[in-house]
């Protein structure tokens, strides 16, 4: 089927109000991770209101669905729970107003991501309105816990429920670009045992504190010498202690436990494998004794109250510059906007790490709003960028048969 960028751009404009009164409807709502009933069950209202062929919620909570019957799927994601609101002096209206004013919508989620999920609704009443009878079935999913376990959402659908699309779209913000890939990432523990005595006598003990203050210099060392992939696409790895705890019989003794929480962040090949096996090394060169580093499990169940277990390990992914998806998202940018797309990758981590990471299903980003504004305070999108997202999705299938 042939793309009208006129007839698609026309339908976007004429939606454009009501676009962005759902992204504010939508924050209206707050969902954190596994909390995310009562904004799904807005979703799915809106969705069915919007005339999509079949909505439907999957055993973990994810909101699916679907305009168009054909035999290929082509999947647009948008995760729909947020962070918390962080510091509420920090932010200058309620977060949760969804205020509309000047252009923009302000509040908690509003790029991160609910604006992609406002214009995949309009997308789909777009697609609706043209009669999309084209070679894909589209779908349009609002998945579940994303703050908590990236992918964890797609690898529940595609291990347990079998829904494995032929192509993938995540709404994640972009500012309007074509992103093909991120870093990975990952999340390690390191553990100390030191000997507790009284405080009076410290020589006496052996302190886990100071393991853990030489654990945390040495992973800021391994930090510097991280290297970058072969093409400089994805950049270097990196790694950041997050938390330090210790522990002992009281605070008047030498803590006999101790414990550093890092953030690691994998370029293209690095593996779970080398990346504990670094933290280690980098550890015990440090002068401690000895160390325990492993990689966390993730098993909080979902607001339905299924869990869906995984280890924090999130692989790195990319498609190439060439790859027929990332054609015809040029196709459609140039068709629709006269433009030439801006093709880069993400610096944070989105549900492309179960998707194309695990799974290697060719995948792609498009999404309003910045990534800067993620978990930022006064958080805000462009209803422009709405606009633009809602024309970019609805054309998107019609480019993609053009590749065929």
């Amino acid at each position: 089927m042939h793309l009208n960028a006129q007839k698609v751009n026309e339908k976007a404009k004429a939606y454009r109000d009501s676009t962005a009164e759902m992204l504010s409807k939508i924050i209206k709502v707050p969902a954190y991770s596994g909390t995310e009933k009562e904004r799904i069950a807005l979703l799915q209202e809106l969705c069915q209101k919007a005339g999509f062929a079949e909505v439907r919620v999957d055993g973990l909570g994810n909101l699916l669905a679907r305009v168009g019957n054909g035999p290929k799927k082509l999947v647009f994601d948008a995760h729909i729970d947020t962070v918390e609101t962080g510091d509420r002096s920090q932010w200058k209206l309620d977060p949760f107003s969804g205020l509309v004013k000047d252009g923009l919508v302000h509040g908690r989620g509003a790029s991160d991501q609910l604006g992609g999920a406002a214009s995949m609704i309009t997308a789909g009443r777009i697609l609706t309105d043209l009669g999309y009878a084209g070679d894909y079935s589209v779908w349009f999913a609002f998945t579940v816990m994303e703050e908590d376990c990236d992918g964890l959402c797609w690898k529940y659908l595609i291990e347990k429920e079998g829904f494995r699309p032929d192509f993938f779209v995540s709404t994640e913000p972009t500012s309007c670009r074509i992103y093909r890939g991120h870093r990975g990432r990952m999340e390690i523990e390191a553990r100390f045992k030191g000997v507790s005595c009284h405080g009076s006598a410290p020589e006496r003990g052996k302190s886990a504190a100071y393991m853990a203050a030489k654990a945390a210099l040495a992973i800021e060392k391994l930090n510097t010498e991280l290297k970058s992939d072969d093409d400089g696409f994805l950049g270097k790895g990196t790694i950041t202690v997050s938390k330090i705890d210790v522990r002992g019989p009281s605070l008047c003794a030498v803590p006999d436990q101790g414990m550093i929480y890092m953030d690691r962040r994998l370029t293209w090949g690095e593996t779970l494998e080398l990346a504990v096996e670094q933290v280690r090394k980098a550890i015990l060169a440090a002068g401690v004794e000895s160390v325990e580093v492993s990689v966390p499990n993730y098993d909080k169940p979902s607001w339905k109250g299924t869990i869906h277990a995984q280890e924090l390990y999130f692989p790195t992914w990319k498609i190439s510059a060439d790859h027929p998806l990332v054609r015809a998202g040029e196709d459609a940018h140039q068709a629709l906007f006269g433009s030439k797309a801006v093709v880069d990758k993400w610096t944070f981590s989105t549900n492309g790490v179960a998707v194309c990471g695990r799974h290697k299903i060719p995948s792609i980003g498009f999404g309003p709003g910045d990534e800067s504004q993620a978990h930022a305070p006064n958080e805000i999108n462009r209803i422009d960028d709405l606009e633009k997202c809602a024309a970019f999705y609805a054309g998107l299938p019609y480019a993609l048969e053009s590749q065929a």
